[in-house]
């Protein structure tokens, strides 16, 4: 939260909801935003124009917004308010959105706040223009386990069978067949045990190995059709969930380009078994702030 200079605690502040070029004065109207005190209004300034609205400072104090940090429910409806400010404007033009709880003591010190960032609206505001941002998540094919399963069960058989043709060698020979001792381990036994071990870890090495060439290939082809990209870190996955995410990434894709996207992203998923999250358009949050 950002807030300057509030004049007492019925002082009104003015908070700033994103930076646009010409947007549709009709985008915003009607939208609540974070209160329903004052409409959400257009802000002119030298180059640009910013989405604001009046509040009363005291909501927006740094002690304010820390208790409103402690209420989940609360919390959600600020993100949703400034969210959808931003996206209707954002749909009707190209917008650089700023962080929730960007609050300025009066419309005076947001134009010259912001006016230090002119070179950086501009250079976003060129970037974005007609491009939307998608969200690509890749979990590792459920082959793996399954796999380590099957190896598993693969060497018991084989031990079985190799215990069972023991003693059909021994039945055809005339020597007596022993009875198995199930307290003393057959001949062998250790052995074969370390070598299922051993073949089951490398079943998990080449799977986490093809994991990551399949979260590879899908950020690179994904990467191909995209303006810029940024890999985020993966998310926890729920405890209820046995998926392991092996691939978050962002991607600015133009906007005549969303159905190739789409279409990639199904091959890729056919073609690789993984299963492949696309989640878009969104507004450009991702790539505004780097520029």
């Amino acid at each position: 939260m950002r807030q300057h200079d509030a004049e007492g605690p019925d002082a009104n502040a003015t908070y700033v909801f994103a930076v646009c070029r010409d947007p549709d004065p009709s985008s915003c109207a009607g939208l609540p935003g974070v209160t329903h005190e004052a409409p959400v209004r257009l802000l002119a300034l030298d180059s640009f124009t910013a989405i604001v609205q009046t509040v009363r400072a005291r909501d927006f104090t740094d002690e304010a917004w820390q208790s409103r940090l402690s209420d989940q429910r609360e919390l959600e409806r600020y993100a949703r308010a400034h969210h959808d400010v931003v996206s209707a404007v954002a749909a009707a033009c190209p917008t650089v959105p700023l962080p929730m709880a960007t609050v300025y003591h009066a419309d005076e010190r947001v134009r010259e706040a912001l006016a230090k960032e002119t070179d950086r609206f501009r250079a976003a505001l060129k970037r974005i223009a007609h491009h939307a941002e998608w969200g690509v998540k890749v979990y590792a094919p459920p082959a793996a386990t399954a796999a380590t399963a099957a190896t598993a069960a693969t060497a018991a058989t084989a031990a079985t069978a190799a215990t069972a043709a023991t003693d059909d060698a021994d039945r055809r020979t005339g020597r007596p067949v022993v009875p198995t001792d199930r307290a003393r381990p057959a001949a062998g036994a250790g052995l074969a045990y370390l070598e299922r071990k051993r073949g089951a870890q490398r079943l998990r090495e080449r799977s986490q190995e093809d994991a990551l060439r399949t979260a590879e290939t899908v950020d690179e082809q994904v990467g191909r059709l995209a303006t810029v990209s940024r890999r985020l870190r993966p998310h926890p996955q729920p405890s209820t969930d046995r998926r392991v995410q092996i691939l978050n990434a962002t991607y600015l894709v133009a906007e005549h380009r969303s159905e190739e996207l789409a279409l990639l992203t199904r091959t890729l998923r056919e073609r690789t078994g993984a299963e492949i999250e696309l989640s878009g358009p969104w507004v450009p949050y991702s790539f505004v702030g780097e520029v």
